[in-house]
């Protein structure tokens, strides 16, 4: 399996409605570095892993295989975008301190880009990779939202969703393990902004691809008889990471 592109069609609303990792689980990585001077973002998708680590490394390259997402990342001044699978860079060899993954292992190819990690890491650099499971909000939306996960788009997800639901247990990784404690990623949502994550999802594109229309659309509806539009909810994603030592 090589690296699978699923967000190009909807780069601007993946952009926008995707939601930001907590500051813990970037603190807690970074305890663990000897160094920060050059990270890897690799899937960056939007960048914002990138942008957050190019707030305290020296330098930032961000790869994804999606020219759309690139196009429509977040931009600093020392974070280096480039179009390039995972499992195949053109990075001379040990050049990082750190090399990140954000909800993305499960489209790759692992054996050629850990190959492709131990090559580029540096002496003693970190490989972080983590992701988010399905999200709750409160005892009214969430049997419709996972109604709509399993039986509205569940049937046009990839195979490889299930890694992700099974928070990578089935992802070897052949890496010295630092034990990680657990994360949530909490966001403050309103109806729209909501609906505007459902369809950021690669499940909801491939069914209007399919279907021809947005279910999204009706869905909405069937939340507005118990989510007032103006209403902020919170929504909380169980976070999950594997790091460990590259290089040992």
């Amino acid at each position: 399996m090589s690296t699978k592109d699923y967000f190009s069609d909807q780069s601007k609303i993946y952009a926008a409605f995707r939601p930001t990792y907590p500051e813990d689980l970037y603190q807690f990585i970074f305890r663990h570095l000897k160094k920060r001077s050059t990270a890897w973002d690799c899937a960056t998708g939007n960048g914002q892993v990138a942008q957050y680590l190019s707030k305290h490394f020296d330098q930032v390259y961000a790869t994804d295989i999606s020219q759309k997402q690139i196009d429509n990342a977040f931009t600093a001044g020392n974070i280096h975008y480039s179009v390039s699978k995972a499992e195949q860079t053109t990075f001379p060899d040990a050049q990082f301190d750190l090399i990140t993954v954000a909800q993305a292992l499960h489209w790759i190819n692992t054996d050629e880009f850990y190959n492709e990690a131990r090559r580029t890491a540096k002496p003693g650099a970190l490989l972080a990779v983590w992701g988010y499971s399905l999200l709750t909000i409160d005892e009214e939306i969430d049997p419709l939202f996972l109604d709509f996960y399993h039986n509205i788009v569940g049937p046009y997800w990839d195979h490889a969703r299930r890694l992700v639901e099974q928070q990578y247990a089935g992802i070897p990784f052949p890496f010295e393990q630092i034990p990680t404690p657990v994360f949530n990623l909490t966001v403050r949502w309103d109806l729209r902004q909501f609906t505007g994550y459902l369809s950021s999802w690669s499940a909801t594109q491939k069914y209007i691809q399919v279907k021809g229309h947005d279910p999204v659309a009706p869905f909405t509806k069937t939340l507005q008889q118990r989510w007032k539009e103006d209403t902020v909810k919170t929504a909380t994603f169980p976070l999950f990471m594997k790091l460990g030592k590259i290089n040992g």
